[in-house]
């Protein structure tokens, strides 16, 4: 079981998770973005992903809390960061708390100098509990959105780079370029077979829908894409452009692609996210998107006693 299993109110109890509980896992998570949103943006394979992730222990970093009947109504996850999620039937009843507390605690334990969560900004309960404990906002995210009532124009590529759908082959070299271009902000570069599981071995992954440009024979740009079945529209889960050929449009170029490929799917939005720390902002307002809904990522520093 995990460190310091914590009191919780009658009727409820908790357990680690496994990966047998992944589905449900998920369908909790769905059912919140559901009642807040209006519809579901996550989807199994990223919880899985998460739950396979390096460093995580699902035994001791995982904490799952079922209701009389057995059903799942609360989750907490810790590694780098915190997540927690309460199923819209059971807030209001302190479990929120419960797992705040235990998330903080797990993540001293572990050797955590601080804990950081991102809550939506329109969850008005889970932001007020947050501030309430002492939690300050890192940075901000927006989840941004293009709509494609019509197909999508895709603007001619600049001289000497060629655009193809991602192809079987490209998944090494994929991951070089993404995590060159991201280790300039983040500065935390992770292995292939992590990657892998977040983006091209995951069951929503579209190669279809996702574009690769070269110049000559060197990659240059990358487009991965989902296809997210719940939500019934198409998701950009990175982009990246190697430093050396900035500037030159291959970003908006290979989005335009990914935007057309979705739009001959019959999908009629797509989906993007990034945040204050990546200055991309701009780039994907140029391209035409537009803000959906943001979230905060708020941070609080643990001291031992």
């Amino acid at each position: 079981m995990p460190e310091l299993v914590p009191a919780l109110p009658a009727g409820y109890r908790a357990r680690p998770a496994t990966a047998d509980d992944i589905g449900t896992v998920h369908r909790l998570v769905a059912a919140c973005e559901r009642a807040l949103h209006g519809r579901v943006q996550t989807d199994p394979g990223g919880v899985a992903a998460v739950l396979s992730r390096p460093g995580l222990v699902p035994e001791l970093d995982t904490l799952l809390i079922h209701d009389r009947t057995g059903r799942l109504a609360a989750r907490a996850w810790v590694n780098r960061r915190s997540e927690i999620d309460v199923h819209p039937r059971h807030r209001g009843l302190g479990l929120g708390a419960v797992l705040l507390d235990w998330v903080e605690v797990r993540a001293l334990r572990s050797g955590s100098e601080q804990i950081v969560q991102t809550v939506p900004d329109d969850d008005k309960a889970a932001v007020a509990l947050l501030r309430s404990r002492g939690y300050e906002p890192m940075v901000t995210e927006w989840l941004l959105e293009f709509a494609m009532p019509d197909e999508p124009a895709v603007p001619e590529p600049p001289a000497g780079i060629t655009v193809r759908p991602f192809l079987p082959g490209d998944e090494h070299d994929a991951h070089q370029l993404v995590e060159d271009a991201f280790d300039e902000w983040q500065q935390r570069r992770t292995s292939f077979q992590e990657w892998a599981r977040h983006t091209v071995e995951r069951p929503t992954f579209a190669p279809a829908m996702s574009a690769v440009a070269f110049d000559g024979g060197q990659l240059v740009g990358v487009v991965l894409s989902l296809d997210l079945p719940e939500a019934g529209e198409g998701y950009i889960e990175q982009v990246a452009v190697h430093r050396d050929h900035r500037n030159r449009g291959i970003a908006r170029l290979l989005m335009r692609h990914a935007f057309r490929a979705f739009h001959r799917q019959g999908r009629r939005t797509c989906t993007l996210a990034t945040h204050s720390d990546t200055g991309a902002l701009s780039l994907y307002l140029r391209v035409g998107m537009t803000v959906r809904r943001s979230s905060t990522v708020y941070r609080k520093s643990l001291r031992r006693a």
